[in-house]
């Protein structure tokens, strides 16, 4: 999903109307119960598709306003350590939060514009293997950013840099 627009999935991706999330098997195979916040909290990351802190809980507040910032960090920590949620760093602001079930991939995020481009981790393959046979070390390039300018903006004149 790239930030160039503001589309939001009707449902998260593998989730449909008759293919409803297992979320609440997951925890509940874990320990743990399906509060409402973790639904709401976990409805807002797989609808939004990459969102940070703020734009989560503002999602769910547009349901229940009571909920404050705290308890969506600490519900976003505890997806996170149940493997339900990931994040990653897309710049010097908060991290951005998805769904872990989404499929590996790589940001590729413009300097100029904001943009948000995904792409599969198999684009790195041939340095993945560079990396691995001149320094003996394995790439996980499953979920991350990288940084540049997008094609609009190169292609946009006195927008970026050559």
């Amino acid at each position: 999903m790239s930030q160039h627009s503001c589309e939001q999935r009707a449902y998260p991706r593998g989730v449909t109307q008759d293919r409803p999330p297992q979320w609440h098997a997951e925890l509940r195979a874990r320990g743990y119960r399906l509060t409402p916040q973790r639904q709401m909290v976990l409805e807002a990351v797989a609808t939004l598709g990459h969102a940070t802190p703020d734009e989560i809980a503002d999602r769910v507040r547009s349901t229940a306003s009571g909920v404050n910032i705290s308890t969506v960090y600490r519900t976003l920590e505890l997806l996170e350590d149940l493997g339900l949620v990931t994040h990653t760093h897309l710049g010097h602001g908060a991290p951005t939060y998805h769904a872990a079930d989404d499929a590996d991939h790589l940001h590729l995020v413009c300097r100029e514009c904001g943009g948000i481009e995904e792409v599969a981790p198999a684009i790195l393959d041939s340095a993945a293997q560079q990396i691995a046979a001149e320094h003996g070390f394995a790439v996980d390039a499953s979920h991350f950013a990288i940084f540049g300018t997008c094609s609009h903006c190169r292609t946009t004149p006195g927008s970026a840099p050559e």
